[in-house]
């Protein structure tokens, strides 16, 4: 019993991470009585055996461990850890961790998560989205925009400069808006529901560009000089990075810069002859500033012994001699202004160099520090922006949509098609949060951003994707009526720019994220890097054994957990949600463990393993979701209302945590780790967690159906309007309408279900296209009172033009061929045929 009593004290002390080495003497006790005592185990003479070595090994004095040990150790780790590429190393030193460090850890700290300053607007920046942001969204016609003009109208060009769009995040000081990177954010998502082509015109001056880098990194003389100009619109910005045969390798950039004598303003200066050739290039075509990213060589020696200094920032004026632009790409009926730019030996002063001569080289970093920002806000703001105009739109319409006399929000079907509309649009939303609020803390979140990134990209493609099953032919015919079309058809941008979602998934989430949160791995890389092999040691023996503390306590701790469905855990009380903290710490725990033996045994082989670092990738994606919902219904207030909501996303996360976790073990790389580790992280079996059920799945559905406070809470920061001339605002005005006569069509249907055949055979004629026949019938049968009878027409009529859709003759398409205004017209079915 005594032996029992040490083995568990020693497990306890390892599975609380307390005293490593306290832990091991404790069981290699307990191991020596065992060995005297008849009744043990031969596996647990064996278990206790191996921690005895692991006493010994942590009692070694530091010397004798050092060389019999360490030293043997750091060679055969070198051989495992990956091998990076300067860019890779790079990477890994830019940003920084913060709550995707404790995910990795295995024993995620909740107060951290809950106590951190959560996103937030000042009064001014909610002045700014109640004024100039719904002005503008109310001068966009998206139709008009994408099917007639091919851009933006003068006016909005005009009023983005002057209303101070494009210097968002410039310092007030430098002429700019000086706000935080929530209100841009809000300010991307709430243009992007009402137009994909001005939200990315605004986005991306703000996010990744010559503005952010000069914030960051410019001298004085170029803050001076180029921000004010850029926060008035003096000056349209562009970045360019994407080359054709280089893609998202950095490494392997085309674009140089020859360090040289040249010309510039009348006098012989030191530059760069810069040579380019780049696409896909947002705000090329109108530029007046043009940023590139380029390799510098200094073939003559010029600036010393070094003839590749690396990749390098500069700022190229589109007036320069030799530079080209104004051709223009149209990324899927979006026409936001994107093209090529291309010049040939461009000669540029080192003062175009952003941070001087000085930042020669240092291009790589600057560009992961800024990716990091924009890649938090813009895309994945697009992404919840099209959650939030699809949840509002898609449950209007479903709730005034008809057949069989029922709203078809009533059939089980549509309700399976509108429940992850709903709950994929608020876990987007908790997620941007989350992220956002990081940044407004200072911190540069490289691994959330990627994270962010492709997974709100993704869920915009599912969210879209539901929306047109309920709207169904409603929202394939292209118009000014449809509300759906261009965010359907932008899906792919999306999907596809800032890191394709492939290669962001199986290469950038995990393979980063294993390294850059891990609480060692960097430690140990760069021991393993020294040059000085004692050093290299002593550094090395002074981090690996708590490495190996670590892995043990979460190989402990995912058992456990395992075993007990984490209830040995302690977790936060509020909210009510234990259960689910309690399977977040045991998956936390499970993927600490999974994260740890990959790298020792796949190590730089993961890059060609990209199934496996998908699949963990998915691991963390689940994980950060699910603790950005709590996070964001903690910051609210645990609403009840909305916990069907929290609810569903948690289960959601859960269920597909549990099966991107399951799915990296049975395909695990290395087969004879896989029944171990089958053991270790689902001791039960991978059961238990099977998502939301259909009661469940039907209450979130309802949740963008019915008017509630809750339906507001989803689409809280999109645009809205009543106009039943406007794609959204006729459905809106439809379902305003629709409930403020329920009770008056509900008496109706009932008149008509009650009525003989004969009767009901003329009736049904009217119930399509005379509309006022069938009123004034349900009038002069009492079926409405009389001061009802306009409201209730009102009503039909509106419910039955949200049905319509566009149709073109033959010169109207091919007036739109021509990129002219085409004549339109509305075809609506004869009352009788």
């Amino acid at each position: 019993m005594s032996v029992l009593f040490l083995l568990i004290s020693a497990l306890i002390l390892i599975y609380l991470g307390i005293g490593g080495t306290t832990a091991a003497l404790v069981m290699s006790i307990a191991t020596v009585i065992g060995l005297f005592q008849d009744d043990w185990h031969i596996l647990s003479i064996l278990f206790g055996g191996a921690l005895l070595a692991l006493a010994l090994i942590l009692a070694i004095p530091g010397d004798l461990r050092l060389d019999k040990l360490s030293r043997p150790l750091l060679g055969w780790v070198r051989s495992r850890l990956p091998k990076l590429s300067d860019t890779e190393a790079e990477a890994l030193k830019s940003g920084s961790v913060d709550w995707d460090g404790e995910l990795f850890s295995g024993k995620p700290k909740w107060n951290k998560l809950l106590d951190a300053k959560p996103a937030h607007l000042t009064s001014d920046e909610q002045a700014f989205l109640d004024g100039p942001v719904e002005k503008l969204c109310a001068m966009l016609d998206d139709w008009k925009i994408t099917h007639e003009q091919y851009d933006l109208p003068d006016k909005v060009w005009k009023f983005i400069r002057e209303k101070g769009f494009f210097g968002l995040v410039i310092p007030k000081e430098d002429g700019g808006l000086g706000f935080s990177n929530t209100a841009h954010s809000e300010i991307v998502m709430k243009i992007s529901t009402r137009s994909v082509s001005a939200a990315v015109t605004v986005m991306v001056p703000n996010s990744l560009g010559p503005g952010e880098l000069l914030m960051h990194y410019g001298t004085d003389e170029q803050k001076k000089h180029y921000l004010p100009r850029l926060a008035g619109g003096d000056e349209i910005p562009c970045f360019a990075l994407t080359s054709p045969v280089a893609g998202s390798d950095a490494g392997a950039i085309p674009d140089k810069g020859i360090v040289c004598k040249g010309e510039w303003n009348g006098k012989e200066v030191l530059g760069l002859k810069v040579t380019w050739n780049k696409r896909y290039i947002t705000l090329a075509p109108v530029a007046t500033l043009i940023g590139l990213a380029i390799k510098v060589y200094d073939p003559d020696k010029l600036l010393g012994d070094n003839d590749e200094i690396g990749v390098t920032c500069v700022l190229v004026p589109r007036e320069t001699e030799g530079v080209n632009a104004g051709a223009r790409h149209l990324p899927m009926n979006t026409v936001f202004m994107n093209g090529p730019t291309w010049g040939s030996d461009v000669f540029i002063p080192m003062d175009q160099v952003i941070g001087g001569q000085d930042m020669l080289g240092k291009g790589w970093t600057m560009l992961l520090e800024c990716l990091s920002i924009g890649r938090s806000i813009s895309l994945p703001a697009l992404g919840t922006g099209a959650g939030k105009v699809a949840s509002l739109a898609t449950g209007s319409y479903a709730y005034t949509r008809e057949q069989f006399g029922r709203s078809i929000s009533q059939f089980e079907g549509v309700q399976e098609a509108l429940e992850p509309i709903a709950g994929y649009t608020y876990m987007m939303d908790a997620a941007r949060l989350l992220t956002s609020g990081m940044l407004d803390r200072g911190g540069r979140p490289s691994v959330p951003s990627a994270v962010l990134k492709y997974r709100n990209t993704d869920l915009m493609r599912e969210v879209i994707n539901h929306a047109m099953d309920v709207v169904a032919g409603r929202g394939v015919i292209t118009g000014p009526r449809n509300f759906l079309a261009r965010a359907y058809q932008a899906v792919p941008i999306g999907i596809t720019v800032e890191g394709a979602n492939i290669l962001t998934r199986s290469l950038m989430i995990f393979g980063q994220g294993s390294i850059r949160c891990h609480p060692f791995i960097v430690e140990e890389i760069e021991a393993a890097g020294m040059e000085d092999e004692d050093k290299a040691a002593k550094t090395f023996d002074g981090i690996f054994y708590r490495h190996l503390a670590h892995t043990t306590r979460n190989a402990l701790r995912a058992l456990l957990l395992g075993l007990t469905r984490g209830w040995i855990e302690s977790v936060p009380r509020q909210g009510d949600i234990k259960p689910c903290y309690r399977q977040l710490a045991r998956f936390s725990a499970a993927f600490a463990l999974m994260t740890d033996v990959t790298l020792l045994t796949v190590g730089g082989g993961l890059k060609a393993r990209q199934r496996l670092s998908g699949r963990m990738a998915d691991c963390l994606v689940h994980l950060y979701y699910a603790t950005a919902v709590i996070k964001q219904w903690h910051e609210e207030g645990y609403p009840d209302d909305q916990r069907p909501l929290v609810e569903w996303c948690l289960k959601t996360c859960l269920r597909d945590l549990q099966g991107s976790m399951r799915e990296a073990i049975i395909n695990f790389p290395v087969t004879a780790l896989r029944w171990p580790l089958r053991l270790l992280v689902f001791p039960l079996g991978a059961t238990g967690l099977n998502g939301p059920d259909d009661k469940l799945g039907a209450r979130v559905a309802e949740s963008i159906v019915k008017d509630t406070p809750v339906r507001q809470r989803i689409s809280r920061g999109a645009y809205t309007t009543m106009d039943p001339e406007d794609p959204l605002g006729r459905v809106l005005n439809a379902y305003r309408l629709a409930n403020e006569t329920a009770e008056m069509r509900s008496r109706l249907h009932e008149a008509i279900r009650n009525r003989n055949e004969d009767e009901l055979d003329g009736i049904a004629l009217l119930m399509g296209h005379e509309r006022k026949e069938l009123v004034d019938w349900a009038c002069a049968e009492g079926v409405v009172k009389a001061d009802e009878c306009d409201k209730l027409l009102e009503a039909l009529t509106a419910l039955y033009d949200v049905i319509r859709v566009d149709a073109f003759d033959g010169d109207g398409l091919k007036a739109l061929s021509r990129c002219a205004k085409g004549k339109r017209k509305v075809v609506e079915r004869p009352a009788r045929e």
